[in-house]
């Protein structure tokens, strides 16, 4: 599926230093829906690809742990159940995602000021976009609705990456096992074959050996040097929204920043009128 084999660099404001991820990837976080530095794929539930993406790759040992993880976020079956997302990205963005369709809405405003809504459907990478009120037309249309669909690429690797471990295209392998806080983890280790917008991103899962949820991520992106140091950011705050276990906050490792991710909702139903009405 596609989205589940598209990365993009993840925009984090001043939250990162410069490039940030996949999802994390090098970029700064815009008020506009502009394509956040990299996220890794989205979800399981992604928009069809015309083609396959390439399989990745999981030694037992990961791969068993990356099962556990989805069985500690709520399972599969609710995971593919789990039709509605809903939730706005550190104050700047807000989507509403149709997870078995495709259909889209993202409402903000751009870093001039200008509240804009796109609908468009992940699937066709079409849509139909609203600056200030008005229908967005030509250039100007087809630029928000491309960068609804990096928004949206970016923010939901921000909040739904542990259920991506085994997303095609993912190499998987078991770095360790570390004592942190007096807590004992499983280290996964994460590379991408020839997939996505950054395929040279490096990612490392800390995953609580007791909730065998992820408590913290680290990333070295692509066009950064290959000796920089990870930037680690703890992942806080699980819950259980609709049936799947979600996280809303992230701090990163030093205390020099914080991501919100916001109203979170999961719900069974949603009104048409969501993905259909500015």
């Amino acid at each position: 599926m596609i989205l589940n084999t598209l990365r993009r660099r993840l925009v984090t404001g001043s939250l990162l230093p410069c490039a940030f991820a996949a999802l994390a990837a090098a970029g700064r976080a815009q008020s506009s829906p502009a394509a956040s530095p990299t996220a890794a794929p989205s979800p399981a539930a992604a928009p069809a690809a015309a083609s396959a993406p390439p399989a990745g790759n999981a030694d037992p040992a990961a791969g068993a742990v990356a099962g556990a993880v989805m069985q500690g976020l709520g399972g599969q079956a609710a995971w593919d159940a789990t039709h509605f997302i809903h939730f706005t990205f550190a104050g700047r963005r807000t989507h509403t995602w149709d997870k078995w369709t495709g259909r889209h809405r993202l409402e903000g405003k751009t870093k001039e000021g200008e509240s804009y809504v796109v609908l468009d459907n992940l699937n066709t990478h079409q849509g139909t976009a609203y600056l200030n009120g008005k229908l967005a037309e030509g250039e100007q249309a087809k630029k928000l609705v491309d960068n609804a669909y990096g928004a949206w690429v970016n923010d939901t690797y921000w909040l739904l990456m542990p259920y991506k471990l085994k997303d095609p295209g993912v190499n998987l392998s078991l770095a360790g096992q570390d004592q942190i806080d007096g807590k004992s983890y499983d280290k996964l280790a994460l590379s991408f074959g020839q997939v996505g917008l950054t395929p040279g991103d490096h990612y490392w899962a800390w995953i609580n050996r007791d909730t065998h949820l992820m408590d913290r991520w680290a990333y070295v992106l692509q066009d950064q040097p290959k000796d920089a140091a990870p930037t680690v950011w703890l992942w806080q705050g699980w819950q259980r929204y609709g049936k799947i276990m979600l996280a809303p906050t992230r701090v990163k490792a030093g205390g020099d920043g914080r991501l919100e991710l916001s109203n979170i909702e999961v719900p069974e139903t949603v009104p048409d009128t969501v993905f259909t009405a500015p």
